[in-house]
């Protein structure tokens, strides 16, 4: 395997004037030597697909740390693609979406938050920072009364009139996309590094890929996959196609999404529930227990079907499945554990 070392000596550097002009001490880039180095030295023990995410993703963040290492600004290139120029050390951050907010706290950055959206509820000390309006729908005022050196935002949500507006006014907007585990993985790494984090990102990212791949080392061995209805909200009945988190979390934990197809997020009758006979029930409401009974008792009217007759209907936190945050993970081994319950230690 290359020393980073090597790498960065073969680096491009600017002599234009474009970035300064002179030549750059490459002795600058120990910092960014340093995370590459120990992503490689982790992604010695991973599989293919997450060395390629933690060697791809910081090497690229390392060269661009390179060419602009004398100033006061970074350009990184977002999950957009856009060139975005990032201040070395971002102290005043506003988090435009739940689960950025989450990844943030998770890197052991939330000192530099000074803004989230209303619904970023975790952990807990989340809801104390100061609101920016919901991750759909942000106030713009808010975020410039704030004065962020950085927002961190996200592609599924997030206006994309807001996140030109906010350029417009010379406020960094860095758009993440994430819309997998792999691309979860990815999102923390990159943000690590943004947040002068690197170290954090790359341990953390590699103690998610171990977990998910002691779940994938149990699924391995079952010989059935449960037929799993996960029902979304109570009226309409909606659950969750082959395009989401969800569907990928059920697959991984060892079950069969019976709402899979290309619609993201299917509206079903109850006939058409029935007929599916499901197995395994789980149920997500933002109304949580109260209505959880309510929808309970609704299907035990029909004590025919599998998961009825093996008293297998089971409530979830709705924020461990719809948030692209570390906390994904959690809800892909709570799964595993309703699921296939005779896997479990």
């Amino acid at each position: 395997m290359v020393e980073p070392a090597l790498i960065v000596n073969k680096l491009p550097i600017p002599t234009d004037g474009k970035h300064g002009g002179a030549s750059i001490d490459r002795t600058i880039l120990k910092n960014c030597c340093t995370t590459v180095r120990l992503a490689i030295n982790i992604s010695e023990v991973m599989i293919l697909r997450y060395q390629k995410i933690v060697i791809v993703s910081l090497l690229a963040l390392a060269g661009l740390c390179a060419i602009t290492a004398q100033s006061s600004a970074k350009i990184f290139k977002d999950q957009l693609g856009r060139h975005i120029s990032v201040p070395t050390k971002p102290r005043r951050i506003v988090s435009l979406a739940p689960s950025i907010t989450e990844i943030v706290f998770a890197l052991g950055q939330a000192h530099r938050l000074v803004g989230v959206t209303r619904y970023s509820d975790y952990p807990l000390e989340a809801a104390n920072l100061p609101k920016v309006g919901s991750y759909v729908r942000l106030d713009i005022e808010r975020i410039v009364a704030l004065n962020p050196d950085l927002c961190i935002a996200t592609k599924d949500g997030n206006p994309k009139a807001v996140i030109e507006r906010l350029a417009s006014l010379k406020i960094p907007v860095y758009v993440v996309n994430p819309h997998n585990l792999d691309t979860i993985l990815k999102t923390i790494l990159e943000i690590g590094i943004l947040l002068n984090a690197g170290s954090r990102a790359v341990s953390l990212t590699a103690e998610l890929h171990n977990r998910i791949q002691r779940v994938n080392s149990r699924v391995a061995q079952v010989a059935h996959r449960p037929r799993v209805f996960f029902q979304i909200g109570i009226a309409p009945i909606v659950s969750a196609g082959t395009e989401t988190f969800i569907h990928e979390l059920i697959e991984l934990a060892g079950g069969k999404n019976l709402a899979e197809g290309r619609i993201a997020y299917p509206r079903f009758s109850r006939e058409q529930v029935l007929a599916l006979e499901p197995e395994i029930f789980i149920i997500t409401s933002m109304a949580r227990q109260v209505v959880f009974e309510e929808v309970k008792a609704e299907w035990r009217r029909w004590p025919n079907i599998p998961a009825v007759r093996d008293e297998r209907i089971f409530l979830v936190d709705s924020n461990l499945f719809d948030r692209p945050s570390p906390r994904l993970v959690d809800g892909l081994e709570l799964l595993t554990r309703l699921i296939h319950p005779e896997l479990q230690e």
